[in-house]
């Protein structure tokens, strides 16, 4: 026990300071739990309330796609630009160094590789390995209007409450098949019905047409997948136009590490979403960083 002789009379209990109670800055969650907040922390910026994910599980369904042969070649000297990883737990437990301590997503279903049906899935992480892994969060792919639509969305609400149980935040990817349309009307279904059923925050994909209306009824954040990989000042564009429309940040694979410079473009694209640089602004950037200009 402390010895409670000699203990100071005069407290400070600042009286003229009204108590503070910051609120949490992302939309839709300020009411969740501490743990969650504080690992949705490691994902968003909290100075900016967004961020730049870095995306390289492509592996878990494909090939070792251009770029990704070697992780610990091309991927491990980006992580320092990039708010947080997206990956798999092979790839983290072999590829990432511990001493990574940014967020980092984890790829929690799986199943089919591109040779069949994707949206086939099962969750394919269990939570207590998640937990053991020390995740900020896990991402589930939900298929709205593909062959296993029910079965997606049912691993996607089993995934959000063993998250719910353990204070791990749900990502939920809505993927697009081959047969889909990928327009404003389907991406406002397809992230409404993920945040209706408890996911933390989204990915969808950026349109051209109508984008800030997905991002308008959305209830929870909402990231952009990269896509394809198209010239560095379209992805800029892209990744502009997304945050000037309601976008929370962007999750981005292969238009940052098949990029001719993969350093120069993570850079670039964080100006673009943290500072809201234009995109013209930000291909000088990487431009400069690619040729070494000062």
């Amino acid at each position: 026990m402390p010895d409670a002789e000699g203990t100071q009379d005069h407290h400070r209990y600042y009286f003229d300071i009204a108590p503070s109670n910051e609120p949490f800055p992302l939309r839709g969650l300020n009411a969740l739990d501490w743990g969650m907040k504080n690992r949705l922390s490691n994902i968003f910026n909290p100075a900016t309330g967004r961020t730049v994910m870095l995306a390289v599980d492509h592996g878990y369904f494909l090939e070792p796609t251009t770029g990704l042969e070697r992780i610990d070649v091309t991927i491990v000297p980006l992580l320092r630009y990039a708010d947080t990883l997206m990956c798999t737990r092979g790839i983290l437990r072999t590829t990432i160094p511990p001493s990574f301590t940014r967020g980092v997503v984890l790829r929690a279903s799986g199943g089919p590789s591109i040779l069949q049906e994707l949206s086939n899935e099962e969750i394919a992480v269990d939570i207590e390995d998640a937990v053991r892994l020390n995740v900020s969060a896990m991402a589930v792919q939900v298929y709205i209007g593909g062959e296993f639509e029910t079965k997606s969305v049912h691993n996607m609400t089993r995934l959000v409450d063993a998250g719910n149980k353990y204070g791990i935040p749900v990502l939920g990817v809505t993927a697009v098949g081959k047969n889909m349309v990928r327009d404003a009307k389907y991406l406002r279904l397809a992230t409404r019905i993920c945040a209706e059923l408890g996911a933390t925050y989204i990915k969808t994909y950026f349109v051209d047409e109508g984008f800030e209306t997905i991002t308008a009824s959305c209830p929870v954040p909402v990231v952009i997948a990269g896509g394809k990989k198209i010239p560095e000042h379209d992805a800029l564009q892209m990744a502009y136009n997304a945050i000037q429309q309601g976008a929370a940040g962007v999750d981005m694979g292969r238009n940052i590490f098949q990029s001719e410079a993969p350093a120069a473009m993570i850079q670039a694209v964080r100006k673009v979403v943290h500072e809201d640089m234009k995109p013209e602004e930000a291909f000088e950037y990487y431009q400069e960083l690619k040729y070494g200009s000062p």
